[in-house]
């Protein structure tokens, strides 16, 4: 409901109907329940674990003007890109070519979208006749075709990375364009799994067409495209107060990633926001140009990641809609790594898009300390692999995007091996991949030590292990982190980096440390161990309560010696009691050798 003194009553945006304020957040969660409904039938009816189990999906909602009015609470970081996609995509194919039970797919990057794997199907919803607006699902496929299993590698052109789809229509009055589905299934590798989730994708939409039209059938079109502009209306108001809420300033900070996989030169960021009033700019001036090389964000991932650090910033119960991300203005020159064109590879995006997020947040630390957490895993983790069936031929993919430790705030704990930011997917169970694919996850487990220490300690990072006992295989890894761990703010120390290694632990095997960037060619009876980041710490770490250091090294999360060395706290290793006075002792040591530094 109405915050900041705000209520949703209005006289609409068009000088229409008085609304009521019950009947508004009535029709407004009722706008809500559409994407929601349409992401629960996908989730429901896809075939791949990414999409049905993880949850790397999107759903929403727009008006006959291409604005975003609704979307289901999956994955935020998808959203972003939306704003841009769907208008641009119909501008493209022509809004007077799309019939009713039309639905077209796009996945180009240079059009609005993200990297090939995002997939969209979108189309018209109608009502006797009269365009309402457009529904769209966007799922990860698990592979999209290019250089290698699960579509992402280090590549140095978006042609090596998988087809690229212009608007095309997949469904034409309300039936499969057998054709087309056809080519786009030729090119891929995985095709019983890819035409599981892209049905999926239509079911959700026809899902969100039939809410849509129950709503107008209630309420009239004429009142109905009221409620929407009167939805849009509140929350440009709200957005509004948000923004008004955070200092006025300038917040500017810089960051990297490692490397760009075929240079060991680091990739150079830069972001400078300015708050004034009721506005917000973010100024990306001084990034690296594009490079050959799978580490560039597309226009649509950097304008995401500025909408989710901005809108994570507000208010939890605000609505998401044009009201909201009118407000977001963005400079990012194209040909840089940021806004990459035509033909740079952009699969690894979405890798600088999280690295951006955490610069955000550790920009805005300044003037909004208690609202910002520190670094967290601070990539995207991406992890895939191919396996070709020894009975039946079939093409065997997998990926998914690996949790980590998330960054410690003002007044809590960084959880554990969560999804940063707003990725917001969850972690594929180990049992369902087993059943799925040839493989064995041989082991799955929080890293001790991982923490990024602190006053409020970082997430620990997880390792899974990928064991191929019987097959060869083809895995691919797209990460970073492997030379610096996400860092801490105010003090905070930074968690542990990322390893990705081949055989670890095994004398019988030859082991070698992998790059974050790679795919390698797996015999059977090899594993590969992914490893990821801790978050970073939130102040000193000899601030950090006794207690709850001892309880961190009861739960065999950091060791007894880490606790002295790092956060000065003496725990008898035989009681697993505090000594108090040797706590004393040791803190103060810390505290001096740390103002001598």
């Amino acid at each position: 409901m109405a915050s900041n003194g705000e209520s949703p009553a209005t006289d609409g945006a068009q000088g229409g109907m008085r609304i009521d304020p019950i009947q508004f957040e009535v029709v407004r969660s009722a706008l809500t329940q559409v994407a929601e409904e349409m992401a629960a039938a996908l989730r429901r009816s896809a075939y791949s674990t990414n999409v049905k189990t993880r949850q790397d999906f999107s759903c929403a909602f727009f008006d006959r003007d291409c604005r975003p009015i609704s979307q289901a609470f999956t994955q935020p970081v998808h959203l972003g890109s939306f704003v841009e996609l769907i208008p641009t995509s119909v501008k493209t194919y022509g809004a007077e070519n799309l019939e009713p039970g039309d639905m077209l797919v796009v996945n180009n990057p240079f059009g609005g979208g993200s990297h090939l794997n995002d997939v969209t199907v979108f189309g018209p919803v109608h009502h006797n006749g009269e365009l309402v607006g457009y529904v769209a699902s966007l799922a990860h496929h698990v592979d999209v075709g290019g250089g290698a299993p699960a579509s992402i590698g280090p590549f140095q052109e978006i042609f090596q990375e998988g087809v690229i789809i212009p608007p095309v229509k997949l469904v034409k009055r309300g039936e499969m364009n057998e054709d087309v589905f056809k080519l786009l299934l030729s090119q891929i590798r995985s095709k019983r799994v890819t035409t599981g989730d892209f049905r999926a994708q239509v079911a959700a939409n026809t899902v969100g067409a039939r809410r849509l039209v129950d709503l107008v059938e209630k309420y009239g079109i004429a009142d109905f495209d009221q409620y929407v502009a009167a939805v849009v209306d509140y929350t440009d108001r709200r957005t509004r107060a948000e923004i008004a809420d955070i200092p006025d300033g300038v917040y500017g900070t810089e960051g990297f990633l490692d490397y760009d996989g075929f240079s060991d030169k680091v990739v150079n960021l830069k972001v400078e926001i300015t708050v004034e009033g009721e506005s917000v700019f973010f100024d990306f001036d001084g990034c690296d140009a594009q490079r050959r090389a799978p580490v560039n964000s597309t226009k649509a991932m950097t304008f995401s990641a500025c909408a989710y650090a901005l809108r994570a910033l507000m208010a939890p119960d605000m609505p998401v809609n044009d009201g909201f991300y009118r407000h977001i203005k963005m400079n990012a020159k194209p040909g840089t790594v940021v806004h990459a064109i035509h033909p740079a590879p952009v699969v690894g995006g979405w890798e600088t898009q999280v690295r951006i997020n955490d610069m955000l947040f550790k920009a805005f630390s300044t003037g909004m300390p208690e609202k910002v957490a520190s670094s967290t895993k601070a990539m995207m983790a991406q992890a895939g692999f191919g396996i070709i069936d020894r009975e039946n031929g079939e093409y065997h993919c997998n990926y998914e995007a690996l949790a980590g430790g998330y960054g410690a705030r003002a007044t809590s704990d960084g959880p554990d091996a969560v999804q940063q930011h707003g990725q917001n997917t969850e972690n594929a169970p180990v049992e369902e991949v087993e059943s799925h694919f040839p493989m064995r996850v041989s082991r799955l487990s929080l890293i001790e030590d991982s923490e990024g220490p602190g006053k409020f300690r970082g997430g620990l990072g997880m390792r899974r292990d990928y064991h191929f006992p019987d097959d060869p295989a083809t895995f691919t890894v797209l990460s970073d982190r492997d030379i610096q761990g996400p860092q801490g703010i105010f003090g905070g120390m930074a968690g542990r980096k990322a390893f990705y290694i081949l055989n670890p632990d095994d004398p019988e095997q030859e082991t070698n440390e992998l790059t974050s960037k790679c795919v390698v060619e797996l015999k059977p009876g090899d594993t590969v161990s992914f490893q990821t980041p801790g978050g970073g710490g939130y102040g000193p770490p000899i601030e950090r309560d006794p207690e709850a250091v001892l309880k961190d090294v009861i739960g065999e999360k950091i060791n007894h010696q880490r606790a002295k060395d790092l956060y000065g706290v003496v725990i008898d290793p035989d009681t697993n009691t505090i000594d108090h006075s040797a706590t004393n002792e040791s803190r103060q040591k810390l505290t001096s050798s740390r103002n001598e530094n």
